[in-house]
Protein backbone atom coordinates (compact mmCIF):
# COMPACT_ATOMS: atom_id res chain seq x y z
CA UNK A 1 0.00 0.00 0.00
CA UNK A 2 1.44 3.79 -1.35
CA UNK A 3 0.69 6.53 1.01
CA UNK A 4 -0.46 8.21 -2.44
CA UNK A 5 -3.01 5.34 -2.15
CA UNK A 6 -3.99 6.29 1.31
CA UNK A 7 -4.05 9.65 0.38
CA UNK A 8 -6.71 9.04 -2.45
CA UNK A 9 -9.29 7.45 -0.28
CA UNK A 10 -8.74 9.80 2.45
CA UNK A 11 -10.11 12.51 -0.11
CA UNK A 12 -12.34 10.62 -1.33
CA UNK A 13 -13.89 9.87 2.03
CA UNK A 14 -14.11 13.60 2.88
CA UNK A 15 -15.49 14.37 -0.23
CA UNK A 16 -18.27 11.48 0.79
CA UNK A 17 -18.80 13.23 4.42
CA UNK A 18 -19.01 16.72 2.50
CA UNK A 19 -21.31 16.11 -0.30
CA UNK A 20 -23.10 13.59 0.77
CA UNK A 21 -23.78 13.71 4.09
CA UNK A 22 -22.18 10.36 5.22
CA UNK A 23 -20.69 9.60 8.70
CA UNK A 24 -16.88 9.07 8.18
CA UNK A 25 -16.78 5.47 9.08
CA UNK A 26 -19.78 5.23 6.29
CA UNK A 27 -17.04 7.11 4.01
CA UNK A 28 -14.28 5.34 4.95
CA UNK A 29 -16.22 2.25 4.28
CA UNK A 30 -16.99 3.32 0.99
CA UNK A 31 -13.75 4.69 0.19
CA UNK A 32 -12.16 1.58 0.75
CA UNK A 33 -14.79 -0.72 -0.90
CA UNK A 34 -14.22 1.93 -4.13
CA UNK A 35 -10.67 1.04 -4.08
CA UNK A 36 -11.07 -2.76 -3.95
CA UNK A 37 -13.24 -2.57 -6.75
CA UNK A 38 -10.72 -0.63 -9.04
CA UNK A 39 -7.70 -3.10 -8.29
CA UNK A 40 -10.22 -6.25 -9.02
CA UNK A 41 -11.31 -4.47 -12.15
CA UNK A 42 -7.73 -3.61 -13.23
CA UNK A 43 -7.19 -7.70 -13.04
CA UNK A 44 -10.02 -8.87 -14.93
CA UNK A 45 -14.05 -8.63 -14.92
CA UNK A 46 -15.97 -8.26 -11.39
CA UNK A 47 -19.34 -8.44 -10.48
CA UNK A 48 -20.86 -5.34 -8.26
CA UNK A 49 -23.29 -3.80 -7.29
CA UNK A 50 -24.30 -0.01 -7.17
CA UNK A 51 -27.34 1.89 -6.09
CA UNK A 52 -28.55 3.95 -9.34
CA UNK A 53 -29.82 7.38 -9.13
CA UNK A 54 -33.20 6.21 -9.47
CA UNK A 55 -32.99 4.30 -6.18
CA UNK A 56 -32.66 0.38 -8.05
CA UNK A 57 -29.99 -1.61 -7.31
CA UNK A 58 -28.04 -2.58 -10.68
CA UNK A 59 -26.04 -6.03 -10.87
CA UNK A 60 -22.95 -5.13 -13.21
CA UNK A 61 -19.97 -7.55 -14.88
CA UNK A 62 -17.54 -4.88 -15.37
CA UNK A 63 -13.12 -4.38 -15.75
CA UNK A 64 -10.85 -2.22 -16.39
CA UNK A 65 -8.31 -4.45 -17.81
CA UNK A 66 -6.97 -2.77 -21.29
CA UNK A 67 -6.84 -6.15 -23.06
CA UNK A 68 -10.48 -6.60 -22.37
CA UNK A 69 -11.76 -3.25 -23.28
CA UNK A 70 -11.85 -1.68 -27.10
CA UNK A 71 -9.49 1.42 -27.93
CA UNK A 72 -10.98 4.97 -26.22
CA UNK A 73 -11.07 7.18 -28.97
CA UNK A 74 -10.03 10.61 -27.89
CA UNK A 75 -11.81 12.14 -24.64
CA UNK A 76 -12.32 15.99 -24.02
CA UNK A 77 -14.06 15.43 -20.81
CA UNK A 78 -12.12 16.63 -17.47
CA UNK A 79 -11.98 13.67 -15.29
CA UNK A 80 -14.44 13.84 -12.69
CA UNK A 81 -13.54 12.40 -8.83
CA UNK A 82 -17.22 11.53 -8.05
CA UNK A 83 -17.83 8.83 -10.85
CA UNK A 84 -16.04 5.57 -11.77
CA UNK A 85 -15.76 5.07 -15.24
CA UNK A 86 -15.80 1.48 -16.31
CA UNK A 87 -16.24 -0.50 -19.31
CA UNK A 88 -19.70 -3.11 -19.16
CA UNK A 89 -18.74 -6.00 -20.88
CA UNK A 90 -23.10 -7.18 -21.12
CA UNK A 91 -23.25 -4.07 -23.22
CA UNK A 92 -19.99 -3.72 -24.94
CA UNK A 93 -19.54 0.32 -23.76
CA UNK A 94 -18.56 2.55 -21.14
CA UNK A 95 -20.51 3.68 -18.19
CA UNK A 96 -19.85 5.28 -15.12
CA UNK A 97 -21.61 5.40 -11.40
CA UNK A 98 -21.02 7.64 -8.66
CA UNK A 99 -18.71 6.67 -5.96
CA UNK A 100 -20.70 6.78 -3.10
CA UNK A 101 -23.30 4.50 -4.38
CA UNK A 102 -21.27 1.23 -4.49
CA UNK A 103 -23.06 -1.18 -2.82
CA UNK A 104 -20.84 -4.20 -2.50
CA UNK A 105 -18.54 -6.31 -4.43
CA UNK A 106 -19.43 -10.08 -5.35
Amino acid sequence: MKREHLSKIMRQAWQMVKKNGFTMAEALRVAWLNFKLRIKMMAGIVKFYFTKVDGTIREAYDTLKTELMPEMKGSERKPNPTLQVYFDTEKGEYRCFKVANLARIA
